[in-house]
């Protein structure tokens, strides 16, 4: 099992509007970029293959500053096209708190990091004691309807809690904001809280279209 102390003090990052990473999830990722050809090429040459998505967030005067709070993932596949773009498999370890940006001669970003508060990221499985999954699944088939989006029930009425609520976070298509509160938060429990409550919010959205 991974611990901590493991875990570098320097990651690369791959700042991704609207992508999450969560742990003990796959993520894949199409690199075409130069920069982060390189990242990838450097990233298969350390111990850990960690590579530290984060979502970019907007400030006032419309610059882009990075989110305190990104995942690290280890790049677990890895296959290059004929013409030289990479695709590749992150799977997500920990999330990590971004402490300050490191200078360097490397073409993408790379960050120093705090693992500190996420001990649990490294642990077991999580479960969600207090899921009612058919209320889940009927709000969620409301959403999907709204949303035009079809999916697999018996998988859903089937999957483990965190891997059904994880990759519903992952994949469902919400606003970078959105993203970013799940990824923040704590437990399994509020992740679920947190994401029936934008679900909710976005057919009251949808509603309110219709009547107006």
């Amino acid at each position: 099992m991974i611990k901590i102390a493991d875990l570098p003090e320097t990651i690369p990052l791959f700042p991704l509007p609207g992508a999450l990473l969560l742990p003990r999830a796959l993520l894949p990722l199409h690199i075409f970029e130069p920069r982060y050809l390189q990242m990838v090429e450097d990233c298969l040459k350390t111990p850990t293959r960690l590579i530290g998505m984060i979502q970019p967030r907007r400030v006032p005067g419309g610059d882009s500053r990075l989110s305190a709070i990104g995942c690290a993932g280890r790049l677990t596949a890895f296959s290059e096209t004929e013409d030289g773009r990479y695709m590749i498999t992150l799977s997500g370890i920990s999330r990590f708190r971004l402490v300050r940006e490191v200078q360097g001669f490397t073409p993408y970003r790379r960050a120093e990091v705090t693992w500190d508060s996420f001990a649990r990221d490294l642990g077991r499985t999580e479960t969600d004691p207090g899921f009612d999954r058919a209320a889940f699944l009927e709000v969620l088939g409301r959403y999907l309807a709204h949303q035009g989006l079809s999916t697999d029930w018996e998988t859903m009425k089937e999957a483990e809690d965190e891997l059904l609520i994880n990759s519903l976070s992952m994949l469902l298509p919400l606003e970078p904001e959105d993203k970013q509160a799940l990824l923040e938060a704590p437990t399994l429990e509020t992740r679920r809280e947190t994401l029936v409550t934008l679900i909710e919010f976005a057919l009251r959205g949808g509603a309110d279209e219709v009547v107006q």
